[in-house]
């Protein structure tokens, strides 16, 4: 009996291990690269941008908000990276969604259906995303895909 029960954790043990994944994800000093890297965009195009920077759970690692920037860029830039990374996908491709009348998206709570947020990309696994809002949408989607380009790594 005793011998059966400690085959049965062993093997237990073993399935346990055989489920575990490894996964990238983002270090403090690839965020700095990142942030860096969508602030120089913004700055060489001389835009007032407010920068976040979210992990592959959504939650902030790095967030910023460049003097001069109006107040409400600060929970969209936020929003927009949340939303990027629970879609996959660009937030353009929402504000395209919703143009051709998918208007359920604004039931979504925290969704932002508008240019800006961008997923982060390594091996072809979205490790967070960046969002950033304080000029168009289509600028606020370069100084974002900026961030993200810094250490992104196709498949």
């Amino acid at each position: 009996m005793k011998l059966g029960i400690a085959l049965l954790i062993g093997l237990s043990a073993v399935r346990m291990d055989a489920q575990l994944v490894t996964k990238k994800a983002l270090t403090l000093e690839a965020v700095k690269k990142i942030a860096a890297a969508a602030e120089a965009e913004a700055l060489k195009n001389k835009w007032s941008m407010a920068i976040s920077i979210v992990d592959d759970g959504g939650h902030m690692l790095y967030f910023e908000r460049m003097d001069g920037t109006q107040l409400a860029s600060i929970e969209l830039a936020q929003m927009k990276a949340r939303t990027a990374l629970l879609f996959r996908r660009p937030t353009k491709v929402l504000q395209g969604w919703l143009a051709g009348g998918a208007i359920n998206l604004l039931e979504q709570p925290g969704v932002a259906p508008d240019e800006g947020g961008v997923p982060i990309l390594v091996d072809g696994e979205v490790i967070g995303a960046v969002g950033a809002s304080g000029a168009s949408g289509a600028q606020d989607a370069q100084v974002s895909a900026a961030g993200a380009a810094a250490i992104a790594k196709p498949r």
